[in-house]
């Protein structure tokens, strides 16, 4: 349903546009909303706020086709709350809180997530909770401040619950970091992919000079943590996908994290994206067991040959499970796999097919994903060919990941949301007990900081007494890092200065 939406009452309505964008984008597909008169307008939105010591906000939505009316409103402290919210925020919490509560009556749809829109809900909860609410307090206020439907707060406390198990000084490793390598290349990109990845066919060159400046940052980060004595968490290869370069550079690109970088012996874990199954060979394998990284993802996405056309993966279904059995063959024993619900041309009959195939492997931890349709994406630019299943079908299959998951053993321990996913939903990490991914729970909830290395990949450096956060980002264009890779990691120095001094 595309609607023409105008929006009336509000104190600076400017600041608060985009926000009432993505709320009314989760009930309509490219509605027109507008801060100013629109005469076309198929619904009017009156606000009316009272600011005298506590927000009181109170709105009105008028259906001008229907003359239907319904009204909402919502009262909150004007004052920072538990979780550090300013004023600002506040007053902008308790506007979509009014919006939101209007559209759902208005459509009958209720969003499990609330007004919430973020990345990384699961934070909210760990602050809450630090900042000394008990579990039913803090449970209260995201139910009654951000709308959040009591199914997902048991999942976000589950996973608070199960990160706490695995990593018990998680509030405390913000004097350490962790390391993020991106490899830019892939056999070929996706059709729903955003990430820096460039297809190595032909690239050769490129590929030369983009590890040669990769090795240069890495020897200058791994200078800086050594000479002020600072501990790695976790190492990630990403991409793209790292096992695209050839196995001698492999080799050497591992043999190098070890000489540059402090005790890599001591690294809780080392996990390398294997992703790609095409790009699996026994000559890779075996230089990940040489160099003592057994913790890799192979990911099938789907177990639909047509699908894996259609999204451009030229593995097949029959090379995704013959090189998990050749990685657990040669010693891979905490093995990831990915699974995206809504794949083009899918539902659950299909989706049921793929976990029915998981089963056969039980991969030690699987991360069931939600498509989103990513701006820059080939299937965003050509929706009309990718077609997706409707939002109860994609509610539906994510109902069935998560009873499979539950029935084999998998816990979930890591989540996070995406703009323009498939039903409002989320991407959920589960794992066999024991087998989680430090790394994934670290980025997550932001509790120390990652610095990323390589080809697009972005650093979040977090204050050890502040927590506030900064953020640095290498070019995705191999041709630019390639070109200056010598500037940015002399940026990246000063920022590391600035934070560990």
């Amino acid at each position: 349903m595309n609607v023409r939406i105008e929006i009336q009452g509000l104190p600076h309505p400017e600041r608060l546009q985009r926000p009432l964008e993505v709320i009314t984008e989760l009930f309509f597909e490219e509605p027109v909303l507008s801060l100013a008169p629109l005469p076309e307008a198929d619904m009017a939105v009156a606000f009316s706020v009272n600011e005298n010591g506590r927000i009181a906000v109170s709105g009105t939505l008028l259906d001008k086709t229907a003359g239907r009316v319904e009204e909402a409103s919502h009262e909150r402290s004007a004052l920072a709350d538990a979780d550090g919210k300013t004023y600002e925020k506040q007053l902008k919490n308790a506007v979509l809180h009014v919006y939101l509560t209007l559209l759902e009556r208005f459509t009958g749809l209720v969003q499990p997530w609330g007004v919430l829109t973020g990345v990384r809900p699961v934070k909210l909860l760990h602050q809450l909770l630090r900042s000394g609410l008990s579990k039913e307090e803090a449970h209260r206020k995201l139910a009654e401040d951000y709308l959040i439907t009591k199914e997902k707060i048991e999942l976000m406390q589950e996973i608070v619950d199960r990160q706490l198990a695995v990593v018990p000084d998680l509030y405390d490793l913000a004097h350490e970091v962790s390391i993020y390598i991106g490899i830019p290349f892939c056999p070929t990109k996706c059709a729903y992919c955003t990430f820096p990845a460039y297809a190595i066919n032909g690239r050769q060159g490129s590929v030369d000079a983009f590890l040669a400046g990769l090795h240069y940052e890495m020897e200058a980060v791994g200078r800086f943590l050594r000479e002020r004595g600072i501990r790695i968490t976790t190492i990630y290869y990403g991409g793209g996908t790292p096992t695209s370069i050839t196995a001698d550079e492999m080799d050497r690109l591992y043999a190098h994290m070890y000489d540059v970088f402090p005790d890599v012996d001591r690294v809780r874990e080392i996990t390398v994206e294997a992703g790609r199954p095409d790009t699996i060979t026994p000559e890779k394998l075996d230089v990940l067991k040489k160099w003592r990284i057994d913790r890799i993802s192979i990911n099938p996405q789907s177990y639909i040959q047509e699908t894996l056309k259609a999204i451009g993966r030229h593995h097949t279904v029959e090379e995704t499970i013959n090189k998990f059995h050749l990685a657990r063959q040669m010693g891979m024993n905490n093995i990831n796999m990915d699974l995206i619900i809504g794949l083009p041309g899918e539902g659950l009959a299909e989706f049921t097919h793929t976990l029915a195939e998981t089963e056969r492997l039980m991969p030690e931890s699987l991360t069931v994903h939600t498509l989103s349709f990513k701006r820059a994406s080939e299937m965003t630019k050509n929706k009309q060919k990718y077609k997706v299943a409707s939002r109860e079908e994609v509610q539906a299959m994510m109902k069935a990941a998560q009873e499979w998951t539950k029935q084999h053993g998998y816990v979930p321990y890591y989540l996070y949301r995406q703009k323009n996913i498939l039903g409002n939903l989320e991407n959920v990490g589960y794992a066999l007990p024991g087998n989680e991914s430090i790394y994934n729970i670290m980025i997550m909830e932001e509790q120390q900081s990652i610095i990323g290395l390589g080809c697009g990949a972005s650093s979040k450096f977090v204050d050890p007494q502040t927590r506030k956060i900064t953020r640095q980002a290498n070019p995705k264009e191999p041709k630019v890092y390639n070109e200056h890779f010598v500037e940015y990691t002399e940026e990246k120095l000063k920022m590391m200065e600035a934070i560990f001094g």
